[in-house]
């Protein structure tokens, strides 16, 4: 077993709460006959499944559905002859993010272990990644890996394998390491980003969400540390605003790091915990740490000074959602010293839902009608679901005094645009003088 499971929790007990028996009606009575359209228009923002419903389709912001019968012709591209890919992709031409993939060549690991998974070295040509959508609170997002060792059961993340032409099954199973990161991130940083943020008419700085579509602390980090290079790269700057979401207890290797960023910028880390229940958390996540051990992360990142919260995300209908659970993990997390607490409910892709039925079928077959019923014409839950865990979360969060999620307090500037300007007057003011000493103004 993987230290990461194995590691005992110090000075942290989780406060067993009287949870109900799951009720014979897993789900509220919800009309059915909701077209996807309209559950989408409704739609809840999914806070904790960052990018998740982006209108940009970028691998880092999930692509809105689009069907097309006319694939593009590349006789040029490399063909990728995978037995792992479906028979209609086998011999596809690639392009992009794909080509670079199939020739990506595998990275070096001191790992032996039977179950983990195969890694590449992915060249890539940007970090930061923009995301331009309405929906999400963030401008740019860094994913370290493509893929997570993980293997969360509902993860909506998924389809990004697919841009590489590969099966949303092989998202565990093939992680993608990111060559170059802190070099790239610097350049990203300098040419890239803004400091006054459209969304909020100029008065504070774009938003960088950091694992959207991977954990930046899953197992290769150990070895890779590519979200280290990243971290150490934006500690270098002022006045940024960042956000981190992760479900390792990993994460505190980087204390000093993150404290030298929250002292220069806007800093505010999720640790996600859907579950206090700790064989169902590993049935459900099953290569994730277990929960104590990121409660346990979570005390120490309080106690390093940090603005820490917890995402209970995704809520599952029938499985995470019984009375008195997400009421535990709240309470666990404000012991623990979290400052919020946000939960969104589950998202089912179609490259996701390829994976969690399967699952649900095995493990909660009395489920499974109820799901295709729901999650037949849309990815989305039935609004009245999500509108009602909507007002259940806001209970929680005001019966355990804790925030909802604005990211941290703005509470940092940045002072490089307003130096570049007095630099520039300077210059001017010098030009000035110096034409009138040889004009004799």
């Amino acid at each position: 077993m993987s230290p990461v499971h194995s590691i005992a929790a110090p000075d942290l007990s989780i406060r067993h709460h009287h949870v109900s028996p799951t009720p014979e009606t897993l789900f509220p009575e919800c009309p059915d006959d909701l077209s996807p359209q309209q559950v989408a228009g409704s739609l809840v923002p999914l806070a904790g499944q960052h990018g998740s419903n982006a209108d940009r389709a970028t691998p880092d912001c999930p692509p809105a559905p689009v069907a097309t019968d006319r694939p593009p012709n590349h006789s040029s591209s490399p063909v990728r002859n995978s037995a792992a890919d479906p028979s209609n992709r086998a011999h596809a031409r690639l392009v992009g993010i794909a080509r670079l993939a199939a020739a990506s060549p595998p990275a070096e690991t001191t790992r032996r272990s039977a179950e983990r998974p195969e890694y590449f070295v992915l060249p890539v040509k940007s970090i930061l990644n923009r995301c331009d959508s309405e929906r999400v609170p963030f401008e740019w997002t860094i994913n370290p890996f493509r893929g997570c060792e993980f293997a969360c059961k509902y993860c909506y993340a998924r389809y990004t394998h697919e841009y590489m032409e590969l099966d949303g099954g092989e998202f565990e199973k093939k992680i993608y390491v990111k060559k170059d990161a802190g070099p790239l991130l610097a350049w990203d940083v300098a040419h890239k980003y803004s400091y006054q943020s459209e969304a909020s008419g100029g008065t504070q700085a774009e938003h960088i969400a950091i694992g959207t579509a991977t954990d930046p602390y899953q197992p290769a980090e150990r070895e890779y540390r590519v979200t280290r290079a990243c971290l150490e790269e934006l500690a270098k700057r002022e006045g940024l605003s960042i956000s981190i979401i992760t479900k390792s207890d990993q994460i505190v290797r980087d204390i000093d790091v993150l404290q030298r960023i929250a002292d220069r910028s806007d800093l505010a880390i999720d640790i996600t915990i859907t579950t206090l229940r700790t064989r169902l958390a590993r049935m459900l996540e099953p290569r994730a740490p277990r929960p104590d051990l990121r409660l346990t992360a979570l005390k120490q990142l309080t106690e390093a000074g940090l603005a820490v919260g917890v995402s209970a995300s995704p809520l599952i209908p029938g499985i995470t959602d019984r009375e008195g659970d997400l009421e535990a993990v709240a309470a666990a997390g404000k012991e623990a010293g979290a400052q919020w607490f946000f939960s969104g409910v589950l998202f089912l892709m179609p490259s996701s839902a390829k994976q969690f039925f399967p699952f649900l079928r095995a493990k909660f077959p009395r489920l499974v009608e109820q799901y295709e019923k729901w999650f037949a014409k849309s990815g989305y839950a039935p609004e009245p679901y999500r509108r009602k865990t909507a007002e259940r979360v806001a209970r929680i969060r005001q019966m355990y005094g804790l925030r909802a999620r604005p990211w941290v307090e703005k509470k940092h500037t940045m002072p490089c645009r307003q130096m570049s300007l007095e630099w520039d007057g300077a210059v001017v003011a010098k030009d000035t003088e110096r034409t009138a000493s040889l004009t004799g103004e």
